[in-house]
């Protein structure tokens, strides 16, 4: 099965990963981006990388990272002409000297010479030292990249330190960059191919070995060991007595050109095409490991501070238990006409009673202690007032506690009413989640029909 695709692009991640890094010299001034992104909906890592989409815009990392993706087709067009001119050359070293006289030998190490190096280079980064990968057309390609993107200064730099970080902790780097690579010199080897096969096909070229200390038998191994593979697609294979020979007929210059064919197609272009391919799987299937290292400290250290600026949960909820009924209040007739402030567990630095209050009407509060709870209700049912406003604390976190108290307060008077206070000085309550957080808390417990406002006006609203 096919891994979900993440809720983020590998865009974010370099952004992500480059704020990090530009962090390292100081901390960025992120209280807006903190607050714009614990606002959305979403995942801890989605918030982290909305803060540093945040950050990044600031910073121009985005703008860079837009220069450099739309540079980064044309750098790699203009590496790989040079690398297709540089296999024209190797396919003309070959092909045209004035006495069309080819050492098969010789013309086959310049062809597959510095190929077979960095392709020994690829593979160490694959297996033993992945940061060797950026010897490689891909690594030059990356660099350039950026260079031209953003120069020496800027962000560009930054981005690319984060990019290769990315695919490095992932593993990836060599694959990343081999892609590159591979592709590059599969289209030299293609053009090499057709040049090679051009000139072999219109001209008329004298194929042979030369040698002044090596056995005449070292070239017949050689000949025959490197000749298996190619054979296995068709291409013939020079025999011994057609090696040892000074010279070959037509038959055999033409069996030595298209073993040299064969050689530079096995040995050169289809490897490298394989490569291609597998460096495009494994980066489609392990690209969900392109993604910020959220165990590292800096995250965890990140990921606290959301933590400490996201709304108060509410706490010590009944789930699943059915929920007592809210009793009836007094009748009428049976209470006194008279208004009484409540407030319950306040902060002891909020000033009480709040300014607003009508002067005739008692202001009592309650810190939430039992015994508080107690004299309070017991002078509630002396008092038997018509009219009670319960004063909470919209940041607080309702809960059982908050239940019983208020089942235990409407049971004592003939109409309540909830005041969700918002702390002095600080924006009404309305305009946040806490006040929302409680109402639907309300629903949800069963005081539906309990009126709550986040305003002193409207909680008076025709009893003062």
């Amino acid at each position: 099965m096919s891994p979900a695709p993440p809720e983020y692009t590998f865009s974010d991640a370099i952004v992500t990963e480059a704020v990090r890094w530009a962090e390292q010299n100081g901390p960025l001034d992120d209280a807006a981006a903190l607050r714009r992104a614990l606002a959305g909906p979403g995942t801890p890592l989605s918030r982290i990388h909305a803060r540093a989409r945040v950050l990044g815009e600031r910073l121009g990392l985005q703008a860079t990272l837009a220069r450099a993706r739309a540079w980064a087709p044309w750098v790699l067009l203009g590496l790989a002409a040079a690398v297709v001119l540089a296999g024209l050359g190797l396919a003309n070293s070959v092909v045209g000297e004035p006495a069309r006289r080819i050492n098969v030998m010789a013309a086959l190490a310049s062809l597959l010479g510095l190929h077979l190096l960095t392709l020994l280079v690829w593979l160490a980064g694959v297996l033993v030292a992945p940061g060797s990968a950026r010897l490689s057309l891909g690594g030059l390609w990356l660099a350039l990249t950026a260079r031209v993107a953003g120069g020496r200064q800027g962000q560009a730099p930054l981005l690319l330190r984060a990019a290769t970080g990315l695919l490095e902790r992932a593993r990836l780097l060599p694959w990343a960059l081999g892609l590159v690579s591979h592709a590059i010199w599969t289209l030299s080897f293609a053009v090499a191919l057709g040049a090679l096969l051009f000139a072999l096909a219109f001209r008329s070229y004298t194929l042979a070995w030369e040698t002044t200390i090596l056995d005449p038998e070292f070239f017949v191994r050689g000949v025959q060991l490197l000749g298996r593979a190619p054979a296995w697609l068709g291409f013939p294979v020079p025999d011994a007595q057609m090696v040892r020979a000074a010279t070959a007929d037509a038959a055999g210059q033409r069996a030595w050109a298209l073993w040299l064919t064969g050689c530079l197609a096995v040995y050169g272009l289809l490897p490298r095409a394989l490569l291609a391919l597998l460096c495009l799987a494994v980066l489609r299937r392990r690209r969900g490991a392109l993604q910020a290292e959220v165990s590292a400290p800096y995250y965890r250290l990140l990921l606290a501070r959301f933590d400490a600026l996201a709304p108060t949960r509410i706490v010590d909820a009944d789930a699943g238990l059915p929920l007592p009924a809210v009793p009836p209040g007094l009748a009428a007739e049976n209470s006194a006409d008279a208004l009484l402030v409540l407030g319950f567990e306040l902060p002891p630095e909020w000033p009480w009673p709040p300014a607003g209050l009508p002067a005739a009407a008692p202001a009592l509060r309650v810190d939430g202690s039992a015994a508080q709870r107690s004299a309070l209700l017991d002078r509630l049912a002396a008092l038997r007032p018509r009219r009670v406003l319960l004063v909470c604390n919209a940041t607080a976190s309702p809960d059982r506690g908050t239940a019983r108290f208020l089942r235990e307060v409407l049971a004592l008077c003939t109409e309540g009413r909830l005041w969700l206070a918002a702390p002095p000085g600080g924006p009404a309550a309305d305009e946040d989640a806490p006040a929302r957080r409680w109402q639907t808390w309300l629903h949800d417990s069963g005081f539906g029909a309990l009126v709550s406002t986040a305003r002193l006006d409207e909680a008076l609203r025709g009893w003062a």
